[in-house]
């Protein structure tokens, strides 16, 4: 047997008359003739090789065969149905899995809370939490790995959208001894600091220091390169270098890392991060609750929608 061979109607009949144990009150119930009911039953028996219901008083019973699939049948027909018009779901029972990809400073600063909320938001949900590389590496927020992602940098691709969610500041750190540590920073000493630089994908603010330095007649010397903020503050904390990260992940971490922050007028930048998604998400219900569960957690109640295929912006909330 080839499931091709059956139509989709013959399956709502046979499961309609199995639910009302009866022909004339499937008939009715399906707005078409008892006679209508039996031709499509006499087609299904043919197809599935078996009688399925046999006469009983006034009613029907399902032979072995049809007592077996009406369960089966029950469910797939429902399902069926929620997916083809849609249902609303219930936040308190939803077990889906919501994956977010954001930078190792966002997971320890942000995400502890937005966990804490989502356990209670959606208790029987999953929450997925990965790393902007993984974000890059599975083909972006247009692939089906990421549902939302958190970043420094809202670029114009085809299909995206995004909202702004906090402003992060950077703070110059070092080593908590380090011989500048707490003291008075000249300009030619500031000129003579060796930097671990963060190449955070996503995150090209983080990146615009060199010029940023530039302009104050400064040229940065860059002696390390890591991928990560977790890496750049280890990394001081064990040397001499210096590293300009979130002033976030200073204020929170700062002393068990073992690094405070430095010369207080060295260059510092803003970074606009952004809560970003993909119109293929963009509608759907449970999305809809997860991307408004992380506004909560990490930024306003109510902002502004970027649509960066090159739209302009939308007052529309998430």
């Amino acid at each position: 047997m080839n499931l091709s061979q059956i139509d989709l109607n013959l399956l709502l009949v046979l499961d309609t008359v199995l639910t009302e144990g009866s022909v004339a009150r499937a008939a009715s119930r399906l707005h078409v003739t008892p006679p209508a009911i039996s031709n499509a039953l006499a087609r299904l028996r043919e197809i599935l090789n078996d009688r399925l219901v046999i006469k009983s008083g006034r009613g029907v019973v399902p032979t072995p065969r049809a007592a077996a699939l009406a369960p089966l049948l029950g469910r797939a027909l429902h399902d069926l149905d929620r997916a083809v018009h849609g249902d609303t779901f219930d936040p308190l029972t939803i077990t889906r899995q919501f994956t977010l990809a954001i930078s190792d400073a966002g997971q320890l600063v942000r995400v502890p809370r937005l966990a804490s909320e989502f356990a209670k938001a959606m208790p029987q949900a999953r929450l997925r939490v990965v790393g902007i590389d993984t974000l890059l590496l599975s083909g972006g927020l247009s692939g089906t790995v990421v549902d939302l992602a958190v970043v420094g940098v809202a670029e114009a691709r085809p299909g995206l959208h995004a909202i702004p969610l906090y402003n992060e500041r950077t703070l110059l750190v070092a080593r908590r001894h380090h011989s500048l540590a707490g003291a008075r920073v000249a300009r030619t000493q500031l000129e003579a600091l060796r930097h671990v630089d963060v190449h955070v994908a996503f995150g090209h603010e983080f990146q615009a220091l060199t010029s940023t330095y530039r302009r104050l007649g400064i040229e940065r010397q860059v002696a390390l390169v890591v991928p990560s903020f977790i890496a750049a503050a280890a990394i001081v904390a064990a040397t001499d270098l210096v590293a300009t990260l979130p002033e976030s992940l200073i204020h929170r971490f700062g002393d068990s890392f073992g690094i405070c922050s430095l010369a207080p007028s060295a260059p510092r930048l803003t970074v606009a991060m952004h809560l970003a998604w993909h119109e293929r998400t963009d509608n759907d219900p449970p999305m809809r609750t997860f991307r408004d569960l992380v506004v909560r957690t990490m930024g306003a109640a109510r902002r502004k929608r970027r649509n960066l295929s090159g739209g302009r912006n939308s007052s529309r909330s998430t």
